[in-house]
């Protein structure tokens, strides 16, 4: 009898944790917001962007996106979620979702802001966290962001000049063209400081070909200049110290002082 009693108390505990378990996973299942209109999940959406809940805010807009397909509502959603991933230090995720946003939807009034965002993404994610506080050189870094960046900064400017994000862009774009001309220099630097001087002349003469009218082009010719020099080839070095006395009158690499190419990104915005 005793022994009856246990294993009917047993089989019940069983049934009541199973029971548990499934109320457990439906409520696991449960969507709080199945019976929200459209625009009621938009506006909850932006309050928890509001709030810093982006990744709450990522699970709404995702839903607004397949309940109101086809309409600008969804389209706002998809840049909404794609502001909400950057946040959220998910560039490549954001870049992926404007990626779709710019191939669905070529005529939206919207498309520069897309644009203008897929730069803004990979020139964030390019400078990295701290490094306006740290100084960081880019041109040290991988330039493919950055002219992801700038390619992306590019076509808004062609196909929508007069937007709003358009001088903002160009602005970044200057930059950016520093940055990668900057990353050319310190290739040549590293084959001159190396005994490398042919190839460091070659990188050297890219930059200044490529990119004529940007600061770093001063280090360029006086990397060629004294890779010339290094190699004995006079007239070369001669040619290449009056483009750089012509070019750059007061350059402190021609009066020996150690210059640099380097300047703050944010003091473009200043």
């Amino acid at each position: 009898m005793v022994l009856r009693l246990k294993l009917s108390t047993v089989w019940m505990a069983i049934g009541l944790s199973t029971a548990f378990l499934f109320t457990g996973c439906a409520d696991s299942n449960y969507d709080a917001t199945k019976d929200w209109s459209n625009d009621k999940l938009y506006n909850e959406a932006k309050d928890e962007m509001a709030a810093g809940g982006y990744d709450k805010a990522i699970g709404m807009y995702e839903k607004l996106e397949g309940r109101a397909a086809g309409t600008a509502l969804a389209q706002q959603a998809q840049l909404d979620k794609a502001w909400a991933q950057y946040k959220t230090n998910e560039p490549v995720q954001a870049v992926a979702t404007l990626d779709r946003f710019i191939k669905l939807h070529p005529a939206s009034p919207a498309l520069d802001y897309a644009l203008y965002l897929k730069g803004l993404v990979n020139f964030n994610d390019n400078l990295g966290l701290m490094s306006s506080l740290a100084e960081q050189d880019l041109a040290e870094r991988d330039p493919k962001q950055a002219k992801e960046s700038f390619e992306a900064f590019r076509e808004l400017i062609n196909r929508f000049p007069a937007s709003k994000y358009s001088e903002d862009a160009r602005l970044r774009m200057a930059f950016i063209k520093n940055s990668l001309a900057r990353s050319d220099v310190h290739v040549a630097r590293f084959y001159y400081q190396r005994g490398a001087y042919v190839a460091a002349i070659n990188r050297a003469q890219t930059t200044v070909q490529e990119f004529r009218d940007v600061p770093a082009v001063e280090e360029a010719l006086f990397i060629m200049y004294q890779s010339y020099d290094k190699l004995n080839l006079v007239q070369l070095r001669d040619d290449t110290k009056r483009v750089l006395e012509k070019s750059y009158p007061a350059s402190a690499f021609l009066r020996g002082e150690q210059a640099t190419t380097k300047k703050s990104w944010w003091k473009l915005w200043k």
